[in-house]
């Protein structure tokens, strides 16, 4: 199952204007905002979604780009963990190990790599442990 989805966007601030607007019908609105730390790391996007869970995610990066972010729900940390020690092993490359990234909730809980064209893939679970 999917958790969320993201991609990166040239103008982050027309894009969120234009999601927020074609969205709103749908019940979807911004859930996530970057903090000023997160901003200043480089991080500029918005998460969309329902009833606080952000889904849907856009993200500048200053320039156009076609890779995708993907990530899929998994039911435990050590999950999370597999899934990075396998994706590498099958060829990817490390974009961020397993571990909490509190920056998003307490119990976030996520590893990150990238594909052969470098779309960036990731598996997290939300459940405290």
């Amino acid at each position: 199952m999917l958790d969320h989805i993201g991609f990166t966007v040239a103008d982050v601030e027309r894009s969120r204007a234009f999601y927020e607007q074609a969205l709103a019908p749908l019940g979807v609105g911004i859930q996530f905002r970057p903090t000023p730390d997160m901003i200043a790391a480089g991080f500029v996007g918005y998460g969309f979604g329902e009833a606080g869970k952000p889904y849907f995610w856009i993200n500048s990066n200053g320039e156009r780009a076609t890779n995708v972010h993907v990530a899929f729900a998994a039911q435990s940390r050590a999950l999370v963990d597999a899934f990075h020690a396998a994706a590498l092993a099958a060829g990817a490359r490390d974009n961020g190990a397993p571990g909490l990234r509190p920056h998003y909730h307490p119990d976030y809980y996520g590893a990150f790599v990238l594909d052969f064209d470098g779309n960036n893939i990731e598996a997290v679970c939300h459940a405290p442990e």
